[in-house]
């Protein structure tokens, strides 16, 4: 039985890994201006994976 600490981790760990293949795409698959979106969005993304980890023991 997986804890909250551990589905958080588990969370952070995969919003971090969907960021960065975000961020790839924008950076090296589209040179237009969705290129941007993309990359915006994988922020975001290690935006709230940051704050999955800040939650980590508090929940």
């Amino acid at each position: 039985m997986m804890n909250k600490n551990t589905v958080l981790a588990y969370a952070t760990i995969i919003m971090i890994i969907v960021g960065l293949l975000l961020i790839g795409l924008g950076a090296f698959r589209y040179n237009e201006v969705a290129g941007w979106g993309f990359a915006s969005v994988g922020i975001g993304f290690f935006a709230i994976a940051w704050v999955f980890n800040a939650l980590k023991g508090r929940v």
